[in-house]
C-alpha cells in the first residue's frame, strides 16, 4: 500500500532539515528521504569542518600548541568520525525522528504527480509514497572541470581537503572562489606548498574589489602562490618534482602539486529524479524556480537548486519558507539582504549591492569607505581591512555593505538587518556602537554617508 504524508522531502541537508522541522511544527506529517548522509554537506563536508580547520591554522600560525595531528582530531570529533569511517549522521537523525519525520534511506524519485518512489542501493525499488507536496531540497555537488590529463588522476573537492588525515606535500588550487582561498589558508599555515589558481584578475571576484584585496593579501603573507587571469588547460600526472602533478596553464605558466583540488563551483544533481513525469524540464541543469519556490504544482525547491545562493543559511531560509507557502501562508522569499562571508583571518563579508550593480539598477548610489588600519579598531588589534557601504541617494538607505575586519561575519548583520528592513542612514548614523570595534567602524562609515547626503550636489561622487 502507499504511504501517505502531507510533506515528501527528497534530501536531508540543511533545507531538508528545515523543511521538516517546520513541517512538524504545524502539524504536518512528514517523510524525508537521504541517500547518503542526514545533515547533508554542511556538518560533514563544508562548513564545520572548514571553519574548525581555518581556526586550527589560526592558531598554529600564531605560534600556537595545534598542529595538523590534534587539528585533524578535533575536526573528527565536530563531524562525528571514528576510525576511519565515515562521519556519523546518527545526531541529525535522532532529532528529525525525535519531532515526528519518518526518516528513509535511498534516493528519491518522482512517479508522476504527488508520488515518490524510494529507491534502494543498485535501483531496486522500495516503498512508494504519495504526497500532498514535495520539497526538492537536494543540495549540490563538486564540479569537476574538464581538462585534459585530469581524469587520469584522483582529484581532490572539498570533502577530501576537509576530510584528510594526512597533510600532502604540496596542493594545487583550482578555483579563486570562497572555497579555494579557506582551504589554500588552511594548507599553506601548516605547511604545505600551496598554489591557488584563479581564472579571474582578482581573487574571489564576486565580492567586493576591496575585500579581494585583503584576501589576496592574507594568503600571500601565508605563502600561498596565487595564479591570477589564468586557466587549468592540461594537468600532467606525476610529472612533476618528487611526483607532484604538473598543471599547466592558459598564461604559460605551470603550477605543481601532489594533489589537485578542484574548487570551480558546484552543479545540481538531477539525473534519476523523474522530473519528466512531472513535467519539469531540467535540461538545463537548472530550474526555473517561481518566486513561490515552485517548479511545479505542489513541488517546491529550496537550498541550492533554487537558486538565489549556496549558503546554509540561505537553504535553512528557503526549507522553513516552502513549507509555509505550501500550508497557506501569505509569504513570499525576500532574498535583497543575503550575507556571505569568507573565514579567513582576516574575515571578510559583505550583503547587497556593489555599487555598480546598483547603478546598472537604476539607484543614484554613491560608496562610502573607511580604512580600517586607520581606526581604533585597527589600530589595537593590529589589523587592517575596510569597512566600505553602498548608499542609495534617493531613499537614504543603505543598498549593500562590505567588510574586511576582524568578526566581518558578526559585524556585516546589522548593515544586512538594515537592508531588509529599510533602516535609514539618519537612524545607523544615531546609532550607538560600542568602542573600539569593527562595528563601531560601520557606524562611523554610516555617518560619513550622511554628511554626503546633507551636503546635496555639492557632495556628490
Amino acid at each position: 500500500m502507499d504511504d501517505r504524508f502531507d510533506f515528501v522531502i527528497i534530501g536531508a541537508g540543511a533545507a531538508g532539515e528545515a523543511s521538516a522541522n517546520m513541517a512538524r511544527s504545524r502539524g504536518a506529517s512528514v517523510a524525508v528521504i537521504e541517500r547518503e548522509l542526514v545533515g547533508g554537506s554542511c556538518p560533514f563536508w563544508a562548513c564545520m569542518p572548514s571553519k574548525a580547520l581555518l581556526h586550527a591554522a589560526a592558531v598554529h600560525a600564531a605560534g600556537g600548541p595545534y598542529d595538523w595531528p590534534r587539528a585533524a582530531a578535533r575536526r573528527d570529533w565536530i563531524i562525528g568520525r571514528k576510525g576511519t569511517g565515515k562521519p556519523s549522521d546518527a545526531g541529525h537523525v535522532r532529532d528529525l525522528e525525535r519531532a515526528g519525520a519518518i526518516v528513509l534511506r535511498g534516493s528519491g524519485r518522482f512517479a508522476g504527480p504527488g508520488r515518490v518512489l524510494v529507491m534502494g542501493p543498485g535501483g531496486s525499488r522500495g516503498r512508494t509514497l504519495r504526497a500532498q507536496h514535495v520539497i526538492l531540497a537536494i543540495g549540490s555537488e563538486p564540479a569537476i572541470p574538464k581538462i585534459d590529463g585530469l581524469d587520469d588522476l584522483r582529484v581532490w573537492t572539498n570533502r577530501d581537503a576537509t576530510s584528510t588525515r594526512e597533510l600532502p606535500s604540496s596542493l594545487a588550487i583550482l578555483g579563486g572562489g570562497a572555497t579555494g582561498v579557506e582551504l589554500a589558508q588552511v594548507f599553506a599555515r601548516f605547511g604545505v606548498r600551496t598554489t591557488l589558481v584563479a581564472s579571474q584578475p582578482r581573487v574571489f571576484h564576486r565580492g567586493h574589489a576591496r575585500n579581494s584585496a585583503a584576501l589576496e593579501a592574507t594568503l600571500r603573507a601565508d605563502g600561498v602562490d596565487i595564479r591570477l587571469s589564468a586557466r587549468a588547460i592540461r594537468v600532467r600526472p606525476g610529472a612533476g618534482r618528487n611526483g607532484a602533478h604538473v598543471v599547466d596553464l592558459s598564461d604559460g605558466s605551470t603550477a605543481q602539486g601532489h594533489e589537485v583540488l578542484a574548487a570551480v563551483g558546484r552543479t545540481i544533481p538531477l539525473d534519476g529524479l523523474g522530473l519528466e513525469t512531472i513535467g519539469v524540464d531540467a535540461s538545463t541543469g537548472r530550474f526555473q524556480v517561481g518566486p513561490d519556490l515552485q517548479i511545479a504544482e505542489r513541488v517546491f525547491v529550496a537550498g541550492d537548486p533554487a537558486g538565489a545562493g549556496m549558503f546554509t543559511h540561505v537553504a535553512w531560509y528557503q526549507g522553513e519558507m516552502a513549507v509555509r507557502i505550501a500550508l497557506g501562508d501569505e509569504v513570499r522569499p525576500d532574498f535583497r539582504a543575503i550575507p556571505h562571508a569568507v573565514y579567513t583571518e582576516p574575515e571578510v563579508a559583505g550583503v547587497g549591492l556593489l555599487l555598480e550593480q546598483a547603478r546598472a539598477g537604476g539607484h543614484d548610489a554613491f560608496e562610502e569607505t573607511v580604512d580600517l588600519a586607520m581606526t581604533a579598531k585597527g589600530e589595537t588589534a593590529e589589523a587592517t581591512g575596510h569597512v566600505t557601504i553602498v548608499v542609495d541617494r534617493a531613499t537614504r538607505t543603505l543598498l549593500g555593505a562590505f567588510v574586511a575586519a576582524p568578526a566581518a561575519s558578526e559585524v556585516i548583520h546589522e548593515a544586512v538587518l538594515a537592508i531588509r528592513a529599510g533602516v535609514t542612514l539618519d537612524v545607523l548614523a544615531d546609532t550607538i556602537h560600542a568602542f573600539p570595534t569593527a562595528a563601531r567602524v560601520l557606524g562611523t562609515c554610516f555617518g560619513l554617508a550622511v554628511r554626503t547626503l546633507d551636503a546635496g550636489p555639492a557632495g556628490r561622487r
